[in-house]
């Protein structure tokens, strides 16, 4: 993923924007695991079109880089949804025209009917979503995607928290990212990770930011993974 310096200077302008819009915070956070985090990541706060679009020029950026076959996006409901929207519309100014689809959540029993939205779902399928946090949402969009008869390739994101996952409330040794790969055989892209986001901290020591950079590590040595 890091395999060379303009990748990792990718993720490190994304971490610097995430931080400039606020999505991405510091001080104490709950997580859906119960754990208290030192940082918190919210996409629903790139919530302008300057913004979104920014985002989406580093997912068009990242998924070209990183070599990823595939002839379609998906966008999970409800987050994933502009997200695909708005990383088509990048992949096409970048030269990669590809259709995309979405989900609703409540199947439509008037009109095309159905849970699917969008283009044919078919071939080779690029699922593009905000974060993993225990591969439950992977896990649903593959169902949905296997039942339309194409092939669940890939998954973008913007930030690998790179922590363990939690089944049944118990910490489990492996990240969902590394449970979505490894378990269910498909590739995982990210923008960033949480260690391109300790290295954004470690540069900025000197200031402000830079005193967070103590309790990330503490966090990362009690559930880090991947």
């Amino acid at each position: 993923m890091m395999a060379d310096g303009s990748q990792d200077a990718l993720a490190q302008d994304f971490v610097e924007f995430a931080v400039q819009s606020g999505v991405l915070r510091f001080g104490e956070f709950k997580t859906k695991a119960g754990r208290l985090s030192p940082y918190f990541f919210n996409a629903g706060l790139f919530d302008d079109g300057a913004k979104l679009g920014r985002l989406a020029q580093f997912y068009a950026r990242r998924i070209l880089a990183s070599g990823i076959e595939f002839d379609m996006l998906f966008g999970p409901a409800y987050k994933g949804i502009p997200l695909a929207a708005a990383v088509a519309i990048e992949l096409a100014r970048a030269g990669r025209n590809v259709p995309y689809a979405y989900n609703r959540k409540e199947a439509k029993d008037h009109g095309e009917g159905g849970t699917l939205v969008g283009a044919p779902v078919r071939g080779r399928v690029l699922i593009v979503d905000d974060v993993m946090s225990a591969g439950t949402a992977a896990r649903e969009s593959i169902a949905l995607i296997q039942a339309a008869g194409a092939t669940p390739h890939a998954v973008a994101i913007a930030l690998d928290r790179q922590e363990k996952a939690t089944e049944d409330g118990h910490d489990v040794p492996w990240s969902a990212v590394q449970y979505v790969r490894e378990r269910l055989g498909l590739t995982v892209c990210a923008i960033a990770r949480l260690a391109d986001l300790l290295h954004y901290l470690q540069v900025h020591a000197g200031d402000e930011l830079g005193q967070h950079y103590g309790k990330v590590v503490a966090y990362r040595e009690r559930y880090g993974a991947g």
